[in-house]
């Protein structure tokens, strides 16, 4: 095979070769030394377009999903408003079916003390939820400044050609850099990063807990709901047959009412959306939960979910020489939290943690040195 190719291009080859040689001469016709001429220019024309010192299989890969990330950066820009809407609307019809359905059912069977429990966590988790959300998508990530020479910088964004902090990274959606980018969150609109990751984490933590508050304690009431609606299905299937068969003076079946139709209907509404969706595949409360769990996990250990992939490439990197890696913003896990929630004294975990607080959080984004009151450490190695 390689034989028969060789015979057919080596004469092609022979030929290019004698009209490059006849090209330098001057003696050669005019056309054919423009031919020779533009054959050499588009050559060189195409070698600087595929020319690329950063070039690999890494660039390769992103060029060839370049159209994916295009569709999925846009459909997500211009579908941001809809899951805020989605998130509002949802929340929303929890609440209303809690003071329309619920309220009036527990007001006439709890007692006073439950009832005041009841009354004072479900509202101050329900203000903790709003405000938290609202100012995580009303709230800027941070966005490094322009045109600035004195920023400590530690490499140039590809995208943005701008000089780029530590733990700055690009966002497509957005279309510009974002300070300690953790990710675009299409529920929020907006991008997770340093000046509302706090109200991020907040919202998610403080819902998860809404979930598991309104899952648990209505579960009687979806049990009741539920018998009740049984009976109705079984009624209004008896209902052709109980009517053709009672005589005159006989006293009609019980019906129920519209209203308690739909307070069925929507406890069973409420229990399932706080629950379980699906069919037991999908749930509100353990996705929440684990999606609060694993950034409860990234935070306790001085991360972002961007830094968690370069860091385990740069731990295997450093592996592999026989080095150890030191995340630097790793001040240990309690140190690490109060840094992120911006606690800096006792009182603040109340003032700033269990009431709403739009506090700023440490540091301006772009320098990142520790607090006076974290404990001293060293790290040999900087992840960006």
């Amino acid at each position: 095979m390689r034989g028969q190719r060789s015979l057919l291009l080596g004469p092609a080859r022979l030929c290019l070769r004698l009209l490059l040689l006849l090209g330098y001469r001057r003696r050669c016709p005019p056309l054919l030394r423009g031919l020779v001429q533009r054959w050499r220019y588009g050559k060189v024309c195409l070698r600087s377009l595929l020319y690329n010192s950063f070039g690999g299989s890494e660039t390769v890969v992103d060029a060839a999903f370049e159209p994916v990330y295009w569709l999925v950066d846009n459909v997500i820009r211009w579908f941001g408003v809809v899951f805020v809407v989605l998130v509002i609307v949802l929340t929303g019809s929890i609440v209303a079916i809690a003071y329309l359905c619920v309220l009036p059912l527990i007001l006439r069977t709890y007692s006073v003390p439950r009832l005041c429990w009841h009354f004072f966590y479900s509202h101050w988790n329900l203000i903790l939820i709003v405000f938290h959300y609202y100012q995580a998508i009303t709230t800027p990530p941070g966005y490094p400044p322009q045109g600035r020479n004195d920023i400590a910088t530690v490499s140039i964004c590809k995208k943005c050609i701008y000089p780029k902090p530590a733990r700055t990274h690009h966002c497509s959606i957005c279309n510009r850099c974002v300070l300690k980018m953790d990710h675009h969150c299409p529920w929020l609109n907006n991008c997770v990063g340093h000046y509302n990751h706090r109200y991020f984490f907040s919202f998610c933590f403080f819902m998860t807990l809404g979930c598991v508050y309104c899952s648990y304690g209505s579960w009687d009431l979806f049990r009741e709901a539920y018998a009740a609606i049984e009976r109705m299905k079984q009624l209004d299937k008896n209902k052709p047959q109980t009517l053709a068969n009672q005589t005159y003076h006989q006293t009609p079946p019980p019906t129920f009412s519209f209203r308690e139709r739909i307070t069925h209907k929507s406890l069973i509404y409420l229990w399932f959306l706080c629950s379980l969706c699906l069919s037991f595949l999908s749930s509100v409360a353990l996705a929440l939960g684990a999606l609060t769990v694993w950034h409860a996990v990234l935070i306790s250990r001085g991360e972002t979910s961007i830094e968690r992939h370069i860091n385990k490439k740069e731990r295997r990197r450093l592996q592999a020489k026989g080095r150890v890696f030191r995340n630097p913003y790793n001040y240990g896990c309690m140190d690490n939290w109060k840094v992120f929630l911006g606690v800096d004294t006792g009182r603040h975990w109340l003032t700033r943690v269990l009431l709403p607080s739009s506090h700023l959080p440490h540091g301006n984004g772009m320098s990142w040195e520790a607090p006076p009151w974290v404990t001293a450490h060293s790290a040999s190695v900087m992840a960006v």
